[in-house]
């Protein structure tokens, strides 16, 4: 007499088996049903808890099938060990993701006035940037802001983001802003003069940045002031900058600047 299985559902309607993945501290995976995508900051018995890269939390159940890794369907389980340790941070304070690979970069960009601006750009956002696929340019000055956003025609798929310096309103600074902002192209900037005043004193040991007579040029007055090398700004930058650990060292008014434009060109 024949044997034959109990289950007589076909082959190709059967669900496919996915793999089982620890849901160890710092795995960034998504939730399709809501799209959150964060990193694993605990597991316990029936749930995962996920940081995204605001801070913001959320409870999930270990459901089969319930995540995805990389755009492929998982099964998180709980560690073997049990352990809830907190991932560590990037410099931007976001959540590190070990091992993450870099993504392949984005049509958008982000365009900062100089070269200082963007080497603390990539000093504390570097590994953000980098998972994102957002490259950084520079503009050496904003008055060719102009002819590069017609250049690079920024739309829906391809957005612009600029951080300029000193963007105070009546200032040359802020009318070139307003003339190329559009809906694919965001203009944002600080009210520094330079970007070396955006690292708080407190990072250098100073108590506040010293005021220069105007008309001076800023940087030389300021090496002046507190007695650093006026002839080699360049090597004062370096020093600057190895003191900047991570956006602790940095003033507000930069900080939300910068995480306005990487949400600017990552949203579709």
């Amino acid at each position: 007499m024949r044997q034959y299985s109990p289950d007589l559902t076909p082959p190709w309607k059967k669900p496919q088996p996915v793999p089982e993945v620890p849901a160890e501290p710092g795995l960034v995976v998504e939730e399709p049903g809501t799209g959150f995508c964060g990193a694993v900051i605990r597991c316990e018995a029936g749930t995962v808890t996920l940081e995204d890269r605001f801070g913001k939390h959320r409870v999930f159940p270990l459901e089969p099938r319930g995540f995805l890794l990389e755009g492929r369907v998982v099964t998180l389980v709980r560690p073997s060990s049990g352990a809830s340790v907190r991932p560590t941070r990037t410099a931007s304070g976001s959540v590190a993701v070990p091992g993450a690979r870099a993504r392949v970069a984005r049509a958008g960009r982000i365009y900062v006035e100089g070269r200082h601006d963007a080497e603390l750009v990539e000093k504390v956002w570097g590994d953000d940037l980098r998972i994102e696929g957002v490259v950084v340019e520079y503009l050496e000055g904003v008055d060719d802001l102009p002819s590069i956003v017609e250049d690079f025609a920024p739309g829906p798929d391809a957005r612009l983001g600029v951080l300029v310096d000193h963007l105070v309103p009546g200032t040359k600074e802020w009318r070139i802003a307003r003339s190329v902002t559009s809906e694919h192209a965001l203009v944002v900037g600080h009210p520094y003069i330079d970007i070396w005043e955006a690292v708080k004193p407190s990072a250098l040991g100073i108590t506040a940045w010293p005021r220069v007579p105007h008309g001076e040029d800023w940087k030389t007055g300021v090496c002046r002031a507190l007695g650093w090398p006026p002839g080699n700004t360049g090597a004062v930058w370096q020093a600057i900058l190895a003191r900047v650990g991570s956006y602790k060292d940095l003033e507000p008014e930069l900080l939300g600047r910068v995480e306005e434009l990487i949400d600017f060109v990552t949203v579709p």
